[in-house]
């Protein structure tokens, strides 16, 4: 233990200030869902597409330890990626002010409006995601970094579920649950802020979008650049047009493709829950463990030089459960891939036939849509 202590010692003295942190977002604080008691009006019941997250792999930044394997860490995140924005589509859905809200792999043509995002920090101690919504005429709802932190009652008394201490999701409350609120709130704003006839005219864009998706020949004229680069419908084909009534009924069969991926990702969520409980508990004792060990290295000489080998030899114990605590954390981890390793598995295996991840297989289902739309608009040509 001597030599190890001298190192520690030798360490302290010539300790430097910690870089400084990236500046985070202000957190959002105490937030109260807006809930509608009652189904808002057909025009505003807006049809919403969570994309998963982008997770910032270049950026993420891993604990200083020599046992910490980054691909795990990395895995994790890729992970929060497609769980974070589960918990924004339950809390849309639970707001009981929108349309049908799916989560899905990227951006698609068939909705109102999109939500994308970008996790800049996540780790058990403050969440901090980049929101990006903007509805199919291109305008922009919200452009706006998210944070919140948690607090240690956020989190169930004992993370460890076993058979006796089952988790029970029907009572657990997100930790960054003020976070979701905040986005589900900004987006209530914005809608309320457009006219009736401008959300009609938005599901009508939306609708022709969809339709020069399938065929752009046939549709492309109907859509037009208002202003400030806006999509605007230009001509719009009555309901009962033949060509429409085929729009509509490729954009059922596509609806509930969508909504078949939107049960995979909630399959993966209910897997995933427990365990990344668990996991972000123990994270955010890890990053609340890492800035206080990161305080008192560099205040470590201002006791070394007074000599105080009682201080010193307990801050040293301090210092090495640090590291017995770390690598517990870094198994945790392995633990915590190994066990949803199974619903990631499920949540790529084949959708109605089709091959591959399931960012693959909704590019597939898209380009079918499009072959099949063209093979049944031909015989209808070839009539006139």
């Amino acid at each position: 233990m001597g030599l190890v202590l001298a190192l520690f010692m030798a360490a302290c003295a010539t300790s430097v200030p910690p870089a400084p942190r990236r500046i985070p977002a202000p957190a959002v604080g105490e937030v109260s869902l807006i809930h509608s008691s009652i189904e808002p009006a057909q025009h505003q019941l807006l049809d919403i597409g969570v994309v998963i997250f982008d997770n910032l792999p270049d950026q993420f930044t891993l604990p200083n330890s020599p046992e910490v394997n980054e691909g795990v860490f990395a895995e994790i995140r890729q992970n929060e990626a497609q769980y974070l924005p589960y918990v924004l589509r339950n809390t849309l859905i639970d707001s009981n002010h929108w349309g049908a809200v799916r989560v899905l792999p990227e951006t698609d043509p068939s909705v109102d409006l999109v939500i994308t995002g970008t996790i800049v920090e996540s780790d058990g101690l403050a969440l901090e995601i980049e929101i990006k919504a903007f509805d199919s005429t291109g305008l922009e709802w919200i452009n706006k970094t998210y944070a919140d932190i948690s607090q240690s009652d956020d989190f169930p008394a004992s993370s460890r579920f076993t058979a006796s201490n089952r988790f029970d999701p029907a009572n657990f409350i997100d930790p960054f649950q003020d976070l979701y609120d905040q986005i589900n709130n900004d987006l209530i704003s914005m809608r309320d802020s457009l006219s009736e006839q401008e959300l009609i005219n938005l599901r009508r864009v939306s609708q022709m979008v969809y339709a020069t998706e399938l065929s752009p020949e046939s549709f492309a004229q109907t859509l037009e650049e208002g202003p400030g680069g806006l999509l605007a419908v230009s001509s719009l084909l009555a309901d009962d047009d033949p060509m429409m009534r085929r729009v509509m009924d490729m954009q059922l069969r596509h609806h509930t493709f969508i909504d078949t991926v939107d049960q995979y990702y909630q399959a993966l969520f209910d897997e995933m829950q427990p365990v990344y409980v668990t996991w972000r508990h123990y994270s955010r004792d890890q990053s609340l463990e890492n800035q206080s060990a990161e305080r008192q290295i560099y205040e470590g000489g201002v006791y070394g030089n007074a000599g105080k080998f009682l201080t010193l030899s307990q801050r040293y114990d301090r210092y090495r459960w640090a590291k017995i605590y770390e690598f517990e954390f870094a198994e945790l981890a392995s633990g915590f891939n190994n066990e949803i390793a199974p619903a990631i598995l499920e949540l790529n295996r084949n959708v109605h036939g089709l091959d591959g991840t399931m960012a693959d297989q909704y590019a597939q289902w898209r380009k079918i849509l499009r072959a099949l739309f063209a093979l049944e608009v031909e015989p209808s040509a070839d009539e006139n």
